[in-house]
């Protein structure tokens, strides 16, 4: 029996074809009634083992649930445990590493960047005070009609301020 066992595990698995095949192949016409008893001996022997086997590996599955649930561990400990195994194995890797160095040179050359950029913009900015207060200082510029515009808006902007906050703090001191 063994050997015959033997045997079907180093069989090949059946095609698709094989499968249909045997499937509508009608074989109690070729076995005699003593051959057909031992089959169905051997279906429910089979058929046994395969409980006993499910029992077992339900009871040992119960058994490793018990013993780490005694050592502490649960699936949010093995989690972590795999994502930070999982993690120290990915930054150990070459391609891990290039593309650090690569993002880390990047992102130098981005801070340089930014920093030029930040100083040409202050020093524009520097620059156009100078202009601006230059200009005002000048009669021409104060009187021309663009100024005037733009000296309205701010006081009115000033003014409009000014009510809004007044009329924010007498609120304020009435609902007290």
């Amino acid at each position: 029996m063994e050997a015959q066992a033997q045997g079907l595990l180093e069989s090949e698995p059946l095609q698709g074809r094989d499968e249909d095949a045997v499937a509508s192949a009608d074989f109690s016409s070729m076995l005699s009634e003593e051959e057909k008893e031992e089959l169905r001996a051997e279906l429910v022997q089979l058929e046994d083992e395969i409980t006993t086997l499910r029992q077992v590996l339900s009871a040992k599955e119960r058994h490793l649930v018990e013993i780490k649930q005694k050592l502490g561990m649960n699936l949010m400990n093995e989690l972590k445990q795999n994502f930070s195994k999982s993690w120290h194995d990915m930054q150990t890797t070459t391609a891990y590493k290039k593309t650090h160095e690569t993002l880390s040179h990047a992102g130098q050359k981005a801070t340089a960047a930014f920093s030029n950029v930040g100083t040409a913009i202050s020093k524009k900015f520097g620059d156009m005070r100078y202009s601006i207060r230059h200009s005002i200082s000048m009669p021409a510029m104060r009187n021309s009609p663009t100024f005037k515009s733009f000296e309205e808006r701010v006081e009115t902007t000033v003014t409009s301020l000014k009510v809004f906050f007044r009329r924010r703090k007498y609120r304020e001191a009435t609902e007290e």
